[in-house]
């Protein structure tokens, strides 16, 4: 004998009234779950998909921002050893003008000529030994890795600029006593001492031409401090708000 035991059961689904029996019931449950699984599967690698997308989009951000300093450091590194060996050079240009005329002297027939018998010539040692220490102490710090701050700018500035006239004044008066040697006054009766003094007259010009050589890399000096002075830095803000008071009769 057998028993088919039913069990009714009243769902409304969509409004709609309906009996199923357990094992039916048990069937439609079962695919409820693997909808939801099917569902929750899919979330999941939209989310990860999503997550990559992101780190995908934010990886080549990244990438830039990191060359972009990498470049950065590159270009400061590289510009601070330019600066470094343009501020050498006239270390070696100082001491070879200033050994070439400490080495100036001349005797003859016609008497005896040193470079310390002129003014403009020790004057001329003195501003090329200045300027040869100063470019070694400068070229020292500059090739330190310190970050630039305004204090340090000025100061390469300012120093820059006082010894590019130093050594430009030293380089035209001797010059002029150059040229007065070779050409001599009439007006005053100062004859040409270089018919006499020719090798004196040579080292002589040797050493000027060296200083003016010094002076073409100071002013090149100059004009880098200054870009980087004014170009970093803003200006100070000396404005000032005047107040005015009108009185009404």
């Amino acid at each position: 004998m057998e028993f088919h035991l039913k069990w009714h059961f009243y769902l409304p689904s969509n409004g709609i009234a309906a009996v199923y029996t357990f094992s039916q019931y048990q069937q439609l449950q079962q695919r409820k779950k693997k909808k939801q699984r099917i569902m929750e599967k899919g979330s999941e690698k939209g989310n990860g998909g999503v997550a990559a997308a992101a780190a995908t989009t934010r990886s080549p951000m990244a990438l830039t921002v990191s060359s972009r300093n990498g470049n950065e450091e590159e270009v400061s590194t590289s510009m601070r050893t330019a600066e470094t060996m343009l501020r050498l050079v006239p270390v070696a240009l100082g001491v070879a003008a200033l050994v070439v005329m400490l080495k100036d002297s001349q005797s003859n027939e016609f008497g005896s000529v040193s470079y310390s018998d002129l003014g403009a010539f020790r004057y001329l040692v003195h501003a090329n030994g200045i300027c040869a220490g100063y470019s070694l102490l400068s070229a020292i710090i500059a090739a330190v890795r310190r970050p630039s701050t305004m204090p340090r700018a000025w100061i390469f500035f300012l120093l820059d600029q006082i010894l590019t006239y130093v050594i430009l004044g030293a380089a035209a008066v001797s010059t002029e006593v150059l040229y007065l040697a070779n050409k001599g006054d009439s007006a005053i009766t100062w004859s040409a001492a270089c018919g006499s003094f020719a090798g004196f007259c040579h080292k002589a010009t040797t050493s000027v031409t060296i200083t003016f050589v010094t002076v073409i890399c100071y002013a090149v000096l100059s004009l880098l401090s200054s870009y980087r002075l004014f170009t970093k830095f803003d200006a100070p803000d000396n404005s000032k708000t005047i107040e005015t008071t009108v009185f009404h009769s």
